[in-house]
């Protein structure tokens, strides 16, 4: 059940790009990730507040810290975008994602089996071929990208990490503040970095559908670190970049490159490898 959980999660992060990034073309992807964030947090906080839950002070700390990882991940993911370096922001915030929670569950005491450990060997460079886009980059932007890529994969492996220490009992409340404490670090990171990031354009509304897939892909991803463990969950999740570049190729018409195809290929044997473990 946790692997299908994180599965779904995959998915579900993965049309979420998809759709902010098409987005992202008609008005600022600054935009598009606060208007997500907002939207995204929604859903859970209404749910939150009608169902109920229990939750004190460490809890609330643990969803600050989720939503802070959550806002830098976002946001400098998105500083990739704009400033068209993504084919080196992407495949290294994916593979971040996947390491810090792996080193996190390591450290609490999780140890996979041995097919786990093929499987999530098998992910890291799945990860970066399917993400990594085939033109090349000049050296300053190669560089100014892979510090984007390894604060984003920072802040999105810190999310993973920070909500799979969130009890069942807490409810939906705290991934409710996780989503608003993104929101406000996406605004001071915009702010300053001078970038335009006040919804003025009806088409900022599809940030709505980007966040909520995003939220939902959240929620999978929780129930997946406690059904599972961590270390397998967050592998499984960080494979979101291959269903984003499948969606791209079934309705964009995009091409996919030679690399992009091995990548896949591993992703699928990353699966495999995780169930059989």
């Amino acid at each position: 059940m946790a692997l299908l959980l994180s599965l779904l999660a995959a998915v579900s992060y993965g049309l979420s790009d998809f759709v902010g990034g098409v987005a992202s073309k008609r008005v600022t992807p600054w935009t598009i990730a606060l208007v997500g964030q907002l939207g995204g947090a929604v859903p859970f906080l209404v749910v939150g507040l009608l169902r109920g839950g229990s939750f004190g002070g460490e809890v609330v700390a643990w969803a600050a810290l989720a939503g802070l990882g959550n806002g830098l991940g976002t946001a400098f993911l998105y500083r990739g975008l704009s400033s068209g370096r993504m084919g080196v922001v992407a495949p290294v915030s994916a593979v971040g994602a996947a390491l810090v929670p792996i080193a996190v569950g390591l450290a609490t005491g999780e140890r996979p089996s041995t097919l786990v450990w093929l499987g999530i060997l098998a992910a890291v460079p799945a990860i970066w071929l399917v993400a990594r886009e085939p033109r090349s980059a000049s050296s300053a932007e190669a560089g100014s990208g892979v510090l984007d890529g390894v604060v984003a994969g920072v802040g999105f492996g810190t999310l993973f990490s920070a909500l799979a220490q969130v009890p069942e009992e807490a409810g939906l409340v705290p991934l409710a503040l996780n989503q608003l404490v993104a929101a406000v670090v996406v605004v001071l990171v915009a702010t300053a970095l001078r970038a335009a990031w006040v919804p003025r354009r009806p088409a900022a509304l599809l940030g709505v559908v980007s966040g909520c897939l995003g939220a939902a892909a959240t929620g999978l991803f929780l129930v997946a670190s406690r059904d599972g463990n961590l270390t397998v969950a967050a592998v499984i999740t960080s494979l979101y970049p291959a269903f984003t570049v499948l969606l791209a190729l079934s309705i964009l018409r995009e091409r996919v490159h030679p690399a992009q195809a091995v990548g896949l290929g591993l992703c699928a044997v990353t699966v495999v490898l995780v169930a059989l473990g």
